[in-house]
């Protein structure tokens, strides 16, 4: 069966996916600045216009429902986080316009930050799959889980700001190939 969790984990390999890629741009040297933005644009439009839309709209109000509040706790933490990562790719695309503009070191901070958010996401990823899911899925009912998936079917329209979704996993198709 999906359930609302197991739908989020989908979300989850497709993430990591990229934060791979992103490693591997940061040891490639001078990498190419569109792939640098394509970066920037998957994680605004996918991973956290997407996939966080769904926990932040839909999953996580609906656990505080169930008792997980929002200010303290596992939820608490990973909102936290949300923004953390939103500072970190924030730092990325301010960098890529000052290194588009001549200035050699941002591509420095353009790594820092792409590094930060790789080792947020991981972390971040892990402790969703391991302990927010898990413990979610000791308070959802099968019908809880049905609901919450087609409440997510109405983000997506919501989140697709130039993008299918096949788009953004079509782009990490290719930057993967690319950096492999």
């Amino acid at each position: 069966m999906n359930s609302a969790t197991k739908d989020l984990e989908n979300d989850h390999v497709n993430i990591l996916r990229l934060t791979d890629v992103m490693e591997k741009i940061t040891k490639a040297g001078e990498p190419d600045i569109a792939d640098l933005e394509t970066v920037v644009y998957l994680i605004r439009n996918y991973a956290d216009g997407f996939h966080h839309a769904k926990e932040e709209k839909i999953l996580f109000p609906f656990l505080s429902e169930k008792g997980f509040s929002q200010q303290q706790g596992p939820v608490a933490v990973m909102l936290a986080e949300h923004t953390q990562g939103r500072n970190y790719t924030k730092g990325m695309a301010d960098s890529i316009v000052l290194f588009k503009q001549g200035d050699a070191s941002a591509l420095e901070q353009v790594f820092l930050n792409m590094t930060g958010y790789v080792n947020l996401l991981r972390n971040h990823i892990a402790k969703e799959n391991n302990i927010l899911f898990k413990m979610a899925d000791n308070v959802l009912t099968v019908e809880n889980h049905a609901g919450l998936l087609k409440e997510y079917s109405t983000v997506i329209p919501l989140t697709q700001k130039g993008g299918r979704l096949t788009d953004y996993l079509n782009a990490i198709e290719r930057l993967d190939k690319k950096y492999n």
